[in-house]
């Protein structure tokens, strides 16, 4: 067998008494390699840790990307709601609601030039729906546009309005 040996030089040379291989392993635990259940607990205990970190932080952000999705619909609304206003002079009524945006109603509405909105979709981020009123209860002079948030009852904080709290 060859063995490393080191010379004066600082260079590795390999003697005929020992097996290359042997200084990389031994090949008889090669049979008893693993992970103890210690080693597994630790690592699952250190990807718990890490999940209970990492988790709060990104429900945190899908959160206020829905809040922000939901104002950025209600400015997008009132874009197509002063649209519609333009072409037929009037605003959609609580029966006709947003879906005049979509749709052409079935009365008085003499220059409706067509969907007013890019997608048929209502619904706020959250999966309930829009509330329109005109006229409106704090936006006298035209509507009222609100969804009631991520937890989907009306009043708290958590709505999401076209008028200013100060108004409520």
């Amino acid at each position: 067998m060859k063995a490393w040996t080191q010379n004066t030089g600082c260079e590795l040379t390999m003697s005929s008494d020992m097996n290359p291989q042997s200084a990389i392993r031994n090949p008889q635990s090669a049979k008893h390699r693993g992970f103890t259940l210690i080693e597994l607990l630790l690592v699952l205990v250190i990807l718990a840790t890490l999940a209970a970190i990492v988790t709060p932080k990104f429900a945190k952000r899908s959160a206020q990307a829905k809040i922000t999705a939901a104002r950025t619909q209600l400015s997008y609304f009132e874009t197509a709601l002063d649209s519609f206003e333009i072409d037929v002079g009037r605003y959609p009524t609580n029966v006709e609601g947003l879906r005049a945006l979509v749709e052409k109603p079935t009365s008085n509405a003499d220059g409706w030039q067509g969907s007013y909105l890019k997608s048929g979709t209502l619904s706020d981020p959250w999966g309930g729906e829009y509330i329109y009123k005109y006229p409106g209860q704090y936006n006298q002079d035209s509507y009222d546009l609100s969804c009631y948030g991520p937890d989907q009852k009306p009043g708290g904080d958590d709505d999401i309005t076209n008028w200013s709290k100060e108004q409520t």
